[in-house]
């Protein structure tokens, strides 16, 4: 199945640095909107209590606040719907190690005379596991990121290796600056979707270095731009159909799984486009600016061609005794 029959070549990289200036833009602006708005980051990270309560009937959110205000250890909590009118979220930076009793015992007191309801989750983490926890996520992206860079530059060659990088860079900061926007608690599922994300984006892009590396022994053009314009025309209706497939999955999720997996299922939901789009038009363009010469690989690839056949030569008279 094909969305776009091959006929000739489309002219993506001629159009490279309007799309370079746009990622650009939407780069510094995803930096800005973290540096000056900041992740809103939930207890898996900042440490507290989160206590989710169902109420039969709509829930009485002011009721609910003005009960909370008789715990000095909850009069700062925020109450907040979630999902739907019967169910509440209370957060407090409260943790487990500042309380002497169950906490989900010490809410339905405090909320006693607000309806009937039931306490359906209660998550506690104290700050110093937040913290470590927000560490580890750190560690473990910037780890990741450096496997990737090793795995392409023994695969490919370092350029390749350096764009496949930054165009990640570019789809993990875009990413978290929306979520910086809409101020989704950044917690631990979030950041198994930043991961998941991350993955995504390097196997479409590793798809099309592939298909462009196969374009330089095929196409008989030498110029880069030529050559990324047929490969990346050869793999579109791969990339969009996958691409399509995928966003729809998460579609769903993100309409009917509910609101607890709503910060998951829009990091993917973006995740997917982003990684979509600069697998080809940030990939591939960065590829080209650093100066990658197809040219010098082919000769390259025919050295280690020669030298191989040398090697397998040289094997086979050993073998044969005439050496």
């Amino acid at each position: 199945m094909e969305l776009f029959k091959y006929t000739k070549p489309m002219s993506l990289m001629s159009k490279s640095k309007r799309f370079g200036l746009l990622s650009l833009t939407v780069f510094a602006l995803a930096l800005v909107v973290l540096f000056t708005k900041g992740l809103n980051y939930g207890i898996d990270f900042a440490g507290g209590t989160l206590i989710q309560v169902k109420y039969e009937t709509k829930a009485p959110i002011n009721e609910v606040r003005e009960a909370l205000k008789a715990n000095k250890e909850f009069e700062s909590a925020s109450v907040t719907f979630f999902g739907s009118d019967e169910e509440i979220v209370i957060r407090s930076k409260v943790s487990s190690g500042a309380l002497g009793v169950d906490v989900g015992d010490t809410v339905r007191g405090l909320l006693q005379d607000t309806g009937t309801f039931e306490v359906r989750r209660v998550d506690m983490v104290g700050a110093a596991v937040g913290s470590e926890l927000r560490e580890q996520g750190l560690l473990a992206m910037v780890l990741s990121l450096l496997g990737i860079l090793i795995y392409v530059s023994i695969r490919f060659e370092w350029r390749f290796a350096l764009a496949s990088i930054l165009a990640l860079v570019h789809d993990a900061t875009i990413t978290m600056g929306l979520i910086a926007f809409f101020e989704f608690e950044v917690n631990l599922d979030i950041l198994a979707a930043i991961l998941t994300l991350l993955g995504y984006s390097i196997n479409d892009t590793i798809i099309v270095f592939d298909r462009i590396r196969e374009g330089i022994n095929t196409v008989k053009d030498s110029r880069l731009e030529t050559i990324i314009d047929e490969s990346v025309t050869r793999t579109l209706s791969r990339t969009t159909l996958t691409s399509m497939t995928t966003f729809l999955v998460i579609l769903t999720l993100y309409l009917f799984g509910g609101e607890i997996i709503h910060g998951f299922s829009f990091t993917l939901l973006v995740g997917v486009i982003i990684g979509t789009y600069s697998s080809i038009f940030v990939a591939s363009p960065i590829l080209m600016w650093l100066g990658f010469s197809a040219s010098n690989y082919r000769e390259k690839e025919a050295a280690k061609l020669k030298r191989e056949k040398e090697k397998e030569k040289m094997r086979a008279m050993y073998e044969s005794g005439t050496l």
